[in-house]
């Protein structure tokens, strides 16, 4: 696929795609992909509030997968959308392999443009293990979806783990076509008056600026693995500007996922595509493909 702009919006900060593109101001060379809700096989409310907590530098959340479930996302959410405008990515959660297979083949008679697979779901029949987690058992799932559909399959890898290279390998095998890395990392936050959690579900997703450190190794050691092997990756975590994006490219990215930034700064995503364009023509590159795993 290619992308008009080598920025991702994020899987749950831009709702279904709509929310975002509506934005005033919002043109389609800003993103060059939208990866829509992860949606499941049936609908679900999610988890009780509070779900959100501002952390310093960064945002815990704990939605609990709320969507509509996969049929309506599939018959009333993508018939509205507009294909022309931007690239949609399908986002896909399971508690079983049985629900993965399941979704991916219902968005694979749709004009959804890939499929990514959170496999950072727990596992209900192994005791809640997360899918991520487990090399095995991430690569059940990608061979599950990759059976479901014809699609280009994303694997979105986990950092809570222990060795992701290991994980991404198998996931490739198992016949993903390009890998996000990384998912959110786990954390909580406390209210010291009440001395409760802060958020209801007590264990919250931490993403922004505070993981950028953590991802950026994250995305260099995938690509020890995915980089012989021309598999692209899509690297998120804490970007905020032109110069976190960069240094993604830099340790291996093809293209940048954007989230946080996003509920401060709606139009963040034209600076950086800004910066980054005003970086090549500094350094004399003809394409942002000419960065990719650039390290030195």
């Amino acid at each position: 696929m290619r992308f008009a702009s080598p920025i991702v919006l994020l899987s749950g900060c831009v709702g279904f795609g709509e929310e975002y593109t509506r934005v005033e101001g919002f043109s389609n060379r800003d993103a060059g992909a939208v990866v829509l809700k992860g949606t499941t096989r049936e609908p679900r409310l999610g988890n009780p509030a509070h779900r959100l907590c501002e952390t310093p530098m960064g945002m815990l959340n704990a939605i609990g997968l709320q969507n509509p479930g996969v049929d309506v996302v599939v018959d009333k959410i993508l018939p509205d959308l507009d294909f022309t405008e931007t690239r949609f990515i399908a986002n896909i959660c399971g508690s079983t392999i049985e629900d993965y297979e399941a979704v991916c083949r219902r968005f694979d008679d749709s004009p959804i443009d890939a499929v990514e697979i959170n496999i950072s779901c727990p596992n209900i029949k192994e005791g809640g293990i997360s899918f991520g987690n487990d090399p095995d058992s991430s690569a059940r799932v990608i061979e599950a979806c990759r059976r479901a559909t014809t699609k280009p399959l994303i694997a979105k890898l986990s950092p809570n783990q222990t060795d992701i290279r290991e994980n991404a390998r198998r996931c490739i095998e198992a016949g993903s076509d390009g890998l996000a890395v990384i998912n959110t990392m786990t954390g909580m936050a406390i209210d010291t008056e009440t001395r409760k959690p802060v958020i209801a579900n007590v264990q919250a997703g931490l993403s922004g600026p505070a993981i950028k450190p953590i991802a950026l190794l994250k995305v260099k050691q995938v690509y020890e693995v995915a980089g012989p092997l021309n598999i692209p990756i899509i690297g998120q975590g804490g970007i905020t500007t032109a110069n976190d994006a960069l240094e993604f490219l830099i340790a291996g990215a093809s293209a940048v996922g954007v989230g946080t930034a996003l509920f401060y700064d709606p139009l963040v995503c034209r600076e950086i595509n800004t910066g980054i364009a005003d970086y090549l023509q500094r350094h004399q590159l003809g394409s942002v493909s000419r960065l990719t795993g650039s390290l030195r």
